[in-house]
């Protein structure tokens, strides 16, 4: 056998060492690590007698009165002031011509309704006219003939 044999069945060998010292010591470390409990539930109660309830209730009255604050002072903005909290469109050139062109067409749907509704006026009175001569001729007076009733006499019984 020549040297280069001997170096190479050296670097096998030495590879295979560090593979197996890397396993090995990959199996250490995760055998070694801590045991965690799995899928336990976390007990709520636990603890519980030792909480100061004043102090949550105080805790909770506080958060309360913030977000009762935080949301006044987000309407009175949105009321009063409401280019501060939402963007100017007007600086959106194609936006603000799209809403320009979207208030025109509603006015001129808006028009163009009322027209229609000038238009079918008169035909609604005219449907009205028609309807009621049609319930007053489908309902004619018929001529009263009076009723005659007999006159039965019972006899009393013979007693």
């Amino acid at each position: 056998m020549n040297l280069q044999g001997h170096t190479s069945i050296l670097t096998n060998r030495m590879g295979f060492r560090v593979s197996l010292l890397l396993l090995a010591l990959a199996v250490v470390v995760v055998f070694g690590q801590k045991k965690r409990p799995g899928n336990k539930e976390w007990n709520y109660r636990d603890g519980s007698e030792k909480v100061n309830m004043r102090g949550v209730a105080n805790l909770t009255q506080v958060l309360d009165d913030w977000r009762f604050d935080i949301l006044n002072q987000v309407k009175n903005l949105l009321q009063n002031d409401h280019q501060t909290l939402l963007p100017d469109y007007s600086r959106i050139q194609p936006l603000s011509e799209a809403l320009d062109d979207l208030y025109k067409e509603f006015n001129a749907l808006k028009a163009h309704l009322g027209e229609l509704t000038e238009k079918f006026t008169p035909i609604e009175t005219f449907i009205d006219e028609l309807k009621t001569e049609k319930a007053n001729a489908a309902a004619p007076v018929a001529p009263v003939i009076p009723v005659r009733r007999r006159l039965v006499k019972t006899r009393a019984p013979a007693s």
